[in-house]
């Protein structure tokens, strides 16, 4: 039976350090549309803070431009729902501070969990890291712009999660969807899936 623990968790989207297609070290451009798709999801499926993490300081005004919109400005008024999930959004420059505060607001050091679309040598599977949500573990999940997360940020996780595939080598998801994925595999609702294959399996005997 599931714990009754609140589940603790927390995601970031980083834009820098992230690499390029070649593997050079940049920092990406924040986008309007992942602001609003990575709030939205993380309200669904009960994250408790979407950090957005860049070091620049023209980034960090359209993004505080954005959210203020949403959360304070003509467009929460017009769209309550999308005021809701804005309001999940902390904007910082860097993860570092994003780990000070994640551990201020938990009272102890969240597990820092990096996603990753190669396969990595300490990845640790998504049952395991179901199961420490819902003990009510601290969680922070990274998430890479561009083409992924440099290798110093995933060298200094705690552990990553198994990389997303297809049903072929072309493997290049939206950071959007790839976070939608992994929130539903970490965070969904299992009984609506246990009760389908069990509806699928009467159907089959029928």
């Amino acid at each position: 039976m599931p714990s009754s623990r609140p589940q603790r968790i927390d995601i970031a989207l980083i834009h820098h350090p992230v690499v390029n297609r070649v593997g050079e070290i940049i920092g990406a451009a924040v986008t309007n549309l992942d602001l609003h798709d990575l709030a939205r999801t993380g309200r669904t499926y009960g994250v408790d803070t979407c950090w957005i993490v860049t070091p620049y300081a023209d980034q960090q005004e359209l993004a505080g431009q954005i959210v203020r919109h949403w959360t304070e400005g003509y467009g929460g008024t017009v769209n309550p729902d999308r005021k809701e999930a804005l309001a999940l959004l902390r904007i910082r420059a860097d993860l570092q501070a994003v780990i000070v505060e994640a551990t201020e607001k938990w009272g102890a050091r969240p597990l820092v969990f990096a996603t990753c679309a190669r396969p990595q040598p300490n990845s640790r599977g998504y049952g395991e890291v179901r199961c420490l949500a819902r003990q009510g573990r601290p969680l922070l999940l990274l998430f890479g712009t561009a083409w992924g997360l440099a290798p110093e940020v995933l060298a200094g996780v705690d552990a990553t999660l198994p990389p997303l595939r297809g049903r072929d080598d072309f493997n290049h998801l939206p950071v959007r969807s790839a976070v939608a994925i992994i929130l539903d595999r970490l965070l969904g609702d299992r009984r609506q899936r246990t009760e389908a294959r069990g509806r699928k399996t009467e159907e089959s005997l029928e």
